[in-house]
């Protein structure tokens, strides 16, 4: 049944999606399904969206920014969507007709148009429907980035219809440009409502929190038009690895939540993937996968245990817990903790259980989370707003959560306030300028800044969006100069803007102000996407790693099989490369034999991760 939605019907190319939270699995699948279809025959494009692709990382070849041909497999091909250099082509299609009919000025206020803080996406949506127009395909696969942002990127075009008229001037360049663009973008929405055309597939592991994000897509994309057309739910505990009370009860916790998703999704077709006892890359494992899943070939390697061997364990004591502690509390002012990483390693539970940590120990703390896909409120079992919110029972402890469109109006009344002694077409400007795809990233950013002015807390703690993202979220500024600069703001609000940013980059380049913790659970991709991300930090911005937690480590006196022991060996292997990658104080985080949710059980891991 399942192949019929991902193969193509007639000569009609295929669309298929795979998208989901963050660290379920989606570019394992994705890469699994595009092996399988090139292997049955399909010529098949791979696609990944999403801005910290591991592509390469899976099939161990550089594959980049152009379609690559991947070896060993005929049929297909892949490319890693670059956000910089899809930009730069972006602008030159912008500009390019422009030279040889607009002088010097106008042709650097067009370019200076082109610097906004949305181009970059805009222009990876651009190039991601490339590739529907006229791929030359007969299946596009499409890896797409996480979930919010995913969302975010499809809705991109219907905010652009307003704006899309010969006589405007838009962020994203001059609407006469865009003219050209329009069908193309409404050609690639149509496909994507078309059931037969494009299958949306969502991945989700078997947990409360990925349930919660996948129900919350789903119904996005419906309201888009676009239908969910299976599941598949990765990472199950094989039955025969549970020999012990720690797995027994994992296993059992983990049928409840199947229990959950059947009732959740009872219209929708679901496949269940076991774990692994190793990571899944390479060619021929990869259509294993793809055998599993779309023909039911559940008799694979790899998923049976191997003999057990000893393992060489890794010193899980590189540092003094003192050190940790010292780079968490305040010693001069209010201290900003940022934890971020690749989606699914536990950010919001780490950031969570720290926060609750300061906080028993007399800090007044606030934690933020930036990421649109968050789940404070079912860490904590209460609503998270907006505006911060007092956690109850904890007499230190607030939570917020940026929500974009409450941002976005408080954003335009602050502005349409500054502007509002301006001229006529002063204002009219301004708020073309704020109906524009990119204001509500703008709106998120200036709200993710006024945290650093709010007063009465000792320590901030931000739970960030996935790493890619978060990356783009401090790079927005230097790219809002050209933006804010061209006359459609006052110079006095644009100066104000660009002091608070200097303010706030400043302070968190300050290590006795901030600390960035980078979190990573002991495997390869997570831990080069950490590693990666915080060279960019560093290099981009200025801002050195503080500490690294490693999350869902295997305790030493469970899984005591042969299945456990491989991945315990994996687990050590990475967490030497760990060691020896960042040279940073390190928080050992453990796997636990439930999902971490409530004050009681947020406070007894923080007893495990800082005694």
């Amino acid at each position: 049944m399942l192949k019929h939605q991902i193969i193509p019907a007639g000569k009609e190319v295929k669309f298929v999606f795979f998208s989901g939270k963050g660290g379920v699995g989606k570019s394992t699948m994705s890469c699994a399904t595009s092996v399988w279809l090139a292997k049955a025959g399909y010529k098949t494009l791979l696609v990944t969206t999403d801005p910290a692709p591991n592509l390469s990382d899976i099939f161990g070849q550089s594959i980049g920014h152009h379609v690559t041909p991947i070896r060993n497999i005929g049929n297909l091909h892949a490319i890693e969507i670059d956000p910089d250099m899809a930009s730069e082509e972006y602008r030159e299609r912008i500009v390019s007709p422009l030279r040889d009919l607009l002088d010097e000025k106008n042709l650097q206020i067009i370019k200076e148009q082109l610097n906004s803080p949305c181009v970059e996406e805009v222009a990876a949506f651009d190039k991601f429907i490339e590739f529907m127009d006229d791929p030359g395909y007969d299946v596009v696969v499409f890896d797409t980035a996480p979930t919010g942002h995913t969302i975010r990127l499809l809705e991109l075009p219907s905010g652009w219809t307003e704006t899309l008229n010969q006589n405007a001037a838009t962020c994203i360049g001059p609407g006469a440009s865009l003219q050209s663009a329009r069908v193309k973008y409404e050609k690639a929405i149509n496909y994507l409502q078309d059931r037969n055309r494009t299958s949306f597939i969502f991945v989700l592991k078997p947990e409360n929190s990925s349930i919660l994000e996948t129900k919350r897509s789903a119904g996005e994309l419906s309201k888009l038009g676009i239908a969910t057309s299976f599941l598949i739910v990765n990472g199950l505990l094989p039955e025969e690895a549970c020999t012990d009370d720690f797995f027994c009860r994992k296993k059992v916790e983990e049928n409840r939540v199947i229990a959950r998703i059947e009732i959740e999704f009872p219209e929708l077709k679901k496949i269940y993937y076991p774990l692994r006892d190793s990571e899944v890359s390479g060619t021929e494992l990869l259509n294993e996968v793809g055998r599993f899943v779309y023909e039911d070939k559940k008799d694979i390697d790899g998923i049976k245990s191997s003999p057990s061997q000893p393992a060489v364990f890794f010193n899980q004591t590189p540092y003094s817990r003192e050190s940790c502690h010292d780079l968490l509390k305040p010693t001069n002012g209010q201290r900003f903790i940022f934890f971020t990483g690749k989606g699914g390693v536990g950010k919001s539970t780490i950031a969570s259980t720290t926060s609750l940590y300061l906080a028993d120990h007399g800090y007044k703390t606030l934690i933020v989370t930036t990421d649109p896909a968050s789940h404070l409120h079912d860490i904590f079992g209460q609503a998270i707003n907006h505006e911060p919110t007092k956690i109850n029972g904890m007499d230190n402890l607030y939570a917020a959560r940026i929500d974009q469109r409450q941002a976005l109006e408080e954003y335009k009344e602050r502005i349409l306030e500054a502007v509002k002694d301006q001229s006529e077409e002063t204002k009219k400007s301004v708020e073309e300028d704020l109906n524009s795809p990119c204001a509500e990233e703008m709106a998120a950013f200036e709200k993710f800044m006024s945290y650093f002015d709010t007063d009465g807390y000792d320590i901030t703690v931000f739970d960030t969006a996935p790493t890619g993202h978060t990356l783009r979220l401090l790079e927005l500024p230097t790219d809002w100069k050209g933006f804010i600069d061209l006359g459609t703001l006052t110079k006095q609000t644009s100066e104000a803007t660009q002091n608070k940013y200097a303010d706030v980059i400043e302070k968190m380049r300050n290590r006795d102000t901030s600390a960035f913790v980078f979190v990573m659970y002991s495997e390869y991709t997570p831990m080069i996407e950490a590693w990666r991300a915080s060279e960019d930090l560093k290099i981009q911005v200025g801002i050195e790693t503080a500490m690294v937690a490693v999350n869902y480590i295997l305790p030493p006196d469970v899984g005591n099989n042969a299945f456990f022991d491989k991945r315990r060996k994996q687990q050590e292997k990475y967490l030497a490369e760990i060691a020896e990658r960042f040279d940073k104080p390190m928080i050992f985080v453990p796997l636990l034999d439930h999902e971490p949710k409530g004050i009681d059980t947020l406070r007894q891991l923080g007893q495990q991760m800082c005694n």
